[in-house]
C-alpha cells in the first residue's frame, strides 16, 4: 500500500467511526426520550410528556419515510462492506438487532402510562 492508500484508508476509518458515534448519540438521545416519558406521566409532568411523544414520533417519520432506516445507516455503508445489525453504531449486537422492537414496545407502554396518569389526575 501506497502512503496516500494509507492516508486514504485511515481518513475512511475516521469517517466511519465519527459516523458510528454521531448515530450512537441520536440514538442515545431519543432511547433517553422513550425512557423519560413514563416517569413524566409518574411525576405528572404532562406537557413534558407531550413534548417527548412529539420528538419521538418526529422520529418515527424520518425512519418511516427512509424505509424504517436511519439515514446515517445509508451514510455508513459507503464506508464499511459489514453488514452485521450493529455495523453502524455502538451498541450490543443483541440490542441493535432488536432496537426497533424493544424501544417500540417501550415507547408504547410509556404512552399508556401517560394515559392512564392523566386520566386519573384529571
Amino acid at each position: 500500500m501506497t502512503s496516500a492508500e494509507v492516508k486514504g484508508a485511515e481518513g475512511q476509518r475516521r469517517r466511519l467511526v465519527a459516523i458510528k458515534v454521531l448515530h450512537t448519540a441520536i440514538w442515545a438521545f431519543f432511547a433517553g426520550c422513550i425512557v423519560a416519558l413514563p416517569a413524566a406521566a409518574w411525576l405528572e409532568r404532562f406537557r413534558l410528556a407531550t413534548v417527548l411523544t412529539a420528538v419521538i414520533l418526529m422520529e418515527c417519520c424520518v425512519l418511516a419515510v427512509n424505509r424504517w432506516r436511519c439515514p446515517l445507516t445509508d451514510l455508513v455503508e459507503k464506508y464499511t462492506a459489514d453488514r452485521t445489525p450493529d455495523f453502524d453504531i455502538y451498541l450490543p449486537l443483541w440490542l441493535a438487532r432488536h432496537n426497533k422492537t424493544v424501544f417500540g414496545a417501550l415507547f408504547i407502554l410509556g404512552e399508556l402510562i401517560v394515559l392512564e396518569r392523566w386520566f386519573w389526575a384529571r
